[in-house]
């Protein structure tokens, strides 16, 4: 299995060619998938960085960091940023509640001050000079946090990733071609309009280009998504899902848009949170509107590198936009919050076409 995701990584969803810079970054805990991620872009000819971080950093940096330091922008790192012709990441967590004890103003000045980087790479990948992709390794962590044993939520990784099939490219090659039918179908419409429990969302999205997300990206990946009109969203949207941000949760989210930005936001825990992440430049608008599309993800497991993919779902991110989708808005931030949409409808232009969780179209 783990060769097959290897396979998928370095042989779909980036396009290694000799003489790339290629960094590979993980914790220490998924070491067998990074091995076989190496020798793939050894033999392919690619130069590769390793960077492998063990338990306990990012707790010790937030506990014990200055306010200097905080706001500290690595050369080190911005340099790799501007130079490395693909990323890999893979995420395989120690723990998933290690910075629920963190300050929400330590977190929002550390976010804060890679404004510039996030804008570098965001900039070079809209220009096509740098690929990326994130996919997960099956760790204890992420398993209890799902609520399964760590063999169920291996087979469940598995599964979402086709890796239980004969040839997984090809099963992502299939999902693509389905999903490029809904992209083509929207980047013809101006208005959508979400409707749901406690939900009536409005916003354009004219002139903006939809994205098929096909397991380029992310992995797994099952979405369209756009930037919408910056000013454009109104009305209200209550989320069924918690927002998982850095770990820590903030449930029943409820926002009221007001041309485009949130004039109104609640949560039944962790309002707090949500207050202070608001407050981040950027962070009242939109960056993006999606539609999850893959079916093999059939639960909540608290990671949105899953969930946001579920079929029946929607999701918005408050923030930044990906700029290949024509979205202008900038933030330091980019959170993606779920609402199931199983007993909701979307409109297009006035038009029903997505109903119960499933596409019209």
């Amino acid at each position: 299995m783990l060769s097959k995701l290897a396979d998928i990584i370095t042989g779909y969803s980036v396009d290694v060619r000799e003489g790339d810079l290629v960094m590979v970054q993980s914790s220490i805990l998924s070491a067998p998938l990074i091995e076989k991620i190496y020798e793939n872009l050894i033999m392919k000819g690619a130069n590769v960085e390793i960077k492998l971080e063990p338990e306990n950093v990012s707790d010790i940096y937030f506990k014990y960091a200055s306010e200097k330091q905080l706001k500290y922008v690595s050369p080190v790192r911005k340099y790799s940023i501007e130079k490395i012709d693909i990323f890999i990441s893979i995420w395989a967590d120690y723990n998933t509640k290690n910075m629920n004890n963190v300050d929400p103003e330590r977190m929002a000045t550390r976010v804060a001050a890679n404004a510039e980087l996030n804008k570098i790479f965001m900039e070079r990948e809209a220009k096509g000079e740098l690929q990326w992709t994130l996919a997960p390794y099956p760790t204890h962590a992420m398993a209890q946090e799902a609520g399964m044993s760590l063999i169920d939520y291996r087979d469940f990784v598995y599964g979402t990733l086709f890796l239980d099939k004969d040839n997984p490219i090809e099963e992502w090659k299939k999902l693509s071609v389905k999903q490029e039918k809904v992209a083509d179908y929207l980047n013809k419409k101006s208005e959508l309009r979400f409707v749901g429990e406690d939900t009536d969302l409005t916003l354009s999205v004219k002139g903006r280009k939809w994205i098929n997300c096909d397991g380029k990206k992310n992995l797994p990946d099952g979405e369209v998504f756009t930037g919408p009109i910056e000013d454009s969203a109104n009305g209200k949207i209550r989320f069924t899902y918690p927002g998982i941000y850095m770990g820590k949760e903030i449930e029943d989210i409820k926002l009221t848009f007001k041309d485009g930005e949130v004039i109104d936001a609640k949560a039944a825990k962790g309002e707090d949170l949500l207050k202070k992440l608001l407050e981040i430049d950027g962070a009242k608008r939109i960056g993006e509107i999606a539609i999850g599309t893959n079916y093999g993800v059939k639960r909540f497991t608290k990671n949105m590198l899953f969930d946001e993919k579920m079929g029946g779902t929607m999701h918005l991110a408050l923030g930044r936009a990906i700029p290949e989708s024509g979205g202008k808005n900038f933030s330091s931030i980019h959170w993606d919050i779920l609402k199931d949409m199983k007993n909701g409808k979307i409109y297009a232009d006035g038009e029903v076409f997505y109903e119960n969780g499933k596409f019209l179209v």
